[in-house]
């Protein structure tokens, strides 16, 4: 019985150490950013299954920062992240143009109190174009993106890393959510399925110099099973099959999702 007392707190321990982060409750300044009215209505139906306040907390975002978020899209959350770091930070989003800056405009548009600040630059760079400097982020934030670097091969996708090293400051932070591909399945899915393995994603991050700080279940979904006929895009919100198998799909929801936070080391 000694014995067994002993080794308990031990093997405590060791379980401990090896679960991923609980999420942080959202307060303060990412709370009410992700409450704003200044986001389309239209989009907020989406925090169930992106949990924006929680991943932001995750990542440590603070309204003091300068974010560059890595292709943005249509701005799902350029809408949170702008308008919170207006005032004493700064918000760059960083992707294809000029599809990014026409995003930019379209949100300086309608608000221009809250987005009027926001800077679209070019990522990955061409020549005479304005990218982000060396050195210059305290957080680098991407979502649902390092797929689709992987459709243009390996090289692409580690080239992606390497940049988002290169523009943060030291002891900066990278900041990662992707579709999970289950780590038994073979590879070859990642350049089609739109899901990649966690430890893909840890390896691109790594090899680009970056330490792994932490994981988090924020964005897991157990219902997906990432087997599906058309991809991630089988699933809510494209649904490719359209009306086929649509009420299953909608029970599963969106995509099982790593969030993974990186740093810079100093």
């Amino acid at each position: 019985m000694r014995r067994t007392a002993l080794l308990l707190p031990a093997l405590s321990v060791a379980l401990l150490a090896l679960t991923p982060a609980p999420a942080q409750a959202p307060r303060g300044p990412i709370a009410a950013a992700v409450a704003s009215p200044v986001r389309d209505p239209a989009n907020t139906p989406r925090d169930r299954y992106r949990h924006p306040a929680e991943t932001l907390a995750f990542f440590g975002v603070k309204p003091t920062d300068t974010v560059v978020e890595i292709w943005p899209g249509n701005g799902w959350y350029t809408e949170i992240l702008a308008p919170m770091l207006r005032d004493r930070g700064r918000y760059v989003a960083a992707g294809p143009l000029p599809r990014t800056a026409e995003m930019v405009t379209k949100l300086q548009g309608r608000n221009a109190t809250a987005f009027g600040k926001v800077q679209a630059v070019a990522f990955p760079t061409d020549a005479g174009q304005t990218g982000v400097p060396d050195g210059a982020a305290d957080k680098v934030l991407t979502f649902r993106n390092v797929h689709n670097w992987r459709f243009g091969g390996a090289d692409q996708a580690q080239a992606a890393f390497n940049a988002m090293f290169r523009m943060l400051k030291p002891g900066g932070v990278l900041g990662v959510v992707e579709h999970r591909l289950p780590e038994g399945r073979y590879a070859a899915a990642e350049e089609k399925s739109g899901y990649m393995k966690e430890s893909s994603v840890i390896a691109f991050a790594t090899k680009a110099g970056f330490k792994l700080a932490g994981k988090s279940n924020v964005n897991a979904n157990p219902k997906d099973s990432a087997d599906w006929p058309q991809g991630v895009w089988t699933l809510p919100p494209t649904y490719r099959l359209k009306d086929v198998d649509r009420a299953k799909y909608a029970a599963i929801g969106e995509s099982d999702r790593m969030t993974l936070r990186f740093v810079k080391p100093k």
